[in-house]
């Protein structure tokens, strides 16, 4: 079997190698726009569930497509009511098949099958050319991190939304240049508790606030304030040891 490769000479953005040959592969690694959205749907993945309970975090782990007919997803749920989860779950109209995987002290995993009525968008942001740098649920749907090589995606983006009536809710965009080493900076939810964190002593021996009180002072949940801490630690770990 022999495969027909496309004329270099025709290909978009080929890319120019240090020799000055003719790479057969177009970069879109420079520039673009870092969005961080919150999108809102009734039939969205595991909407109905994280609309009854508040207090967990979820993170999907991957999806994996077994058959033609069948996704299915590995989620990580992080807080305090599993039993409430676990009963919304059951009666998630958005999902099937739903399996306990493991079991942690601060965390359970669980695996789901995509019901046939779902509205998703990993798909989309694909599709249109972005890249899903981060995802988690939030009270009022999923906060995800997006980057798109340029303005014209994430308009399509926003408009493979909007023709699907999800609500987008824009929390902050930043312009990405080729400084940024593939760093992407901390939200700004993320900056918030860091600072509040640090000025309130929580980094201290002993601790002069913790999580519950962390929480009380943001009004969101313990698992969201763990969560948060977590992530916004990685990144500067990330950033600053790399």
């Amino acid at each position: 079997m022999s495969i027909d490769i496309a004329d270099a000479e025709e290909m978009p953005d080929a890319v120019t190698d240090t020799d000055g040959d003719r790479a057969g592969i177009r970069s879109v690694a420079d520039g673009g726009i870092v969005a961080q959205l919150r999108l809102d749907h009734p039939d969205l993945f595991l909407r109905p569930t994280l609309k009854r309970t508040a207090d967990v975090t979820v993170e999907p782990d991957y999806w994996t497509a077994v058959d033609a007919d069948r996704t299915l997803v590995f989620l990580t749920v992080y807080g305090t009511s599993f039993d409430e989860f676990e009963t919304a779950l059951g009666t998630d109209p958005t999902v099937t098949d739903p399996v306990l995987v493991d079991r942690y002290p601060d965390r359970r995993v669980y695996r789901v099958a995509l019901a046939d009525r779902t509205v998703t968008f990993t798909a989309a942001t694909a599709d249109v050319g972005g890249r899903l740098l981060e995802l988690s649920s939030s009270r009022d749907g999923w906060l995800i991190q997006l980057r798109f090589p340029d303005r014209d995606r994430l308009v399509a983006f926003n408009d493979y939304c909007r023709n699907r009536d999800i609500s987008v809710t824009v929390d902050h965009l930043r312009v990405s240049d080729d400084e940024d080493d593939g760093v992407v900076a901390l939200t700004e939810k993320q900056q918030e508790l860091l600072t509040v964190a640090h000025e309130e002593g929580y980094f201290d021996v002993p601790r002069g606030i913790s999580q519950d009180e962390l929480a009380d002072r943001l009004d969101v949940s313990k698992s969201a304030v763990s969560q948060r801490l977590r992530r916004a630690i990685g990144e500067l770990c990330g950033s600053t040891l790399s």
